[in-house]
C-alpha cells in the first residue's frame, strides 16, 4: 500500500494527496501519516510547498468527512429503531431511550468531540457519522473538524520534512501512539461513566 499511495503523490501532487486524504477517511485502513510524512518529504526535493500539501491534506479530510457526515445525516429514524429491535440491538442492549440521552450528550459537547477527535486513528473518521445523525449544524462541524485536521496535517507534514530520507519512521512512531491512545479510550470512558452516575445519583 505505502508503494501506491507514493506512486499517486509522486504522479499527481496536491490532486493524489487531496484523492487519497478524502478515501483515508472514509476508509481508515489507509494510513493518513504514510500520505502526509511522505507528502512533507516531497516538499524537500520537488516544488511542492509545504503550504500546499497541508491544504491538499485539509480539504481532501473535509471532503471524506462531509460524505459520512451526511451518511449519518440520511439514516432514519425507521432504521435506527430496526436495529434497535433486531437480534443485534437486543445483544448490545440497545435502547432507544440511551441512543437518546447519547444523542442530547453529543449535541453538548459534540463541537469539542469532533475536535479532538481528528487527533485518534480511526476515530478521526467515524466520528462524521454521530456528528451527521445528531443533526449537528453542517457549519460548526466543518469548523471544528477543520481547526482539528490543519492541526494533525501540520505536525505530520512538519515531521515528514524533517525526516527526510527517513520519513516512513513515522510509521513506527504513529503505531506506538494509535497504541497509547486505544488505550486511554477505556479508562476516559471509566471517567465519564463516574461522572454521569455520580451526577445522575445527585438529582
Amino acid at each position: 500500500m505505502e508503494e501506491s499511495i507514493i506512486e499517486v503523490i509522486n504522479e499527481f501532487g496536491y490532486i493524489g494527496i487531496l484523492f487519497l486524504m478524502a478515501i483515508e477517511n472514509i476508509f481508515p485502513p489507509i494510513p493518513s501519516e504514510i500520505v502526509l510524512a511522505f507528502g512533507g518529504f516531497s516538499t524537500t526535493y520537488t516544488s511542492i510547498k509545504k503550504f500546499g500539501v497541508i491544504l491538499a491534506a485539509t480539504l481532501g479530510s473535509l471532503i471524506g468527512a462531509i460524505i459520512l457526515y451526511y451518511i449519518g445525516y440520511l439514516i432514519s429514524a425507521e432504521r435506527i429503531n430496526t436495529l434497535i429491535n433486531s437480534k443485534l440491538g437486543r445483544t448490545l442492549r440497545l435502547k432507544r431511550e440511551n441512543l437518546k440521552k447519547a444523542e442530547n450528550w453529543f449535541k453538548r459537547h459534540g463541537y469539542r468531540t469532533v475536535f479532538f477527535a481528528r487527533f485518534a486513528p480511526i476515530v478521526r473518521s467515524i466520528i462524521s457519522v454521530p456528528a451527521g445523525t445528531s443533526k449537528m449544524k453542517l457549519g460548526k462541524f466543518l469548523l471544528f473538524t477543520a481547526a482539528g485536521t490543519i492541526i494533525w496535517n501540520t505536525i505530520l507534514v512538519q515531521v515528514g520534512s524533517m525526516l527526510g530520507n527517513t520519513w516512513n519512521r513515522i510509521v513506527k512512531y504513529m503505531d506506538m501512539y494509535s497504541l497509547i491512545i486505544f488505550s486511554l479510550i477505556p479508562i476516559v470512558l471509566i471517567i465519564f461513566s463516574f461522572i454521569f452516575y455520580k451526577n445522575k445519583n445527585k438529582i
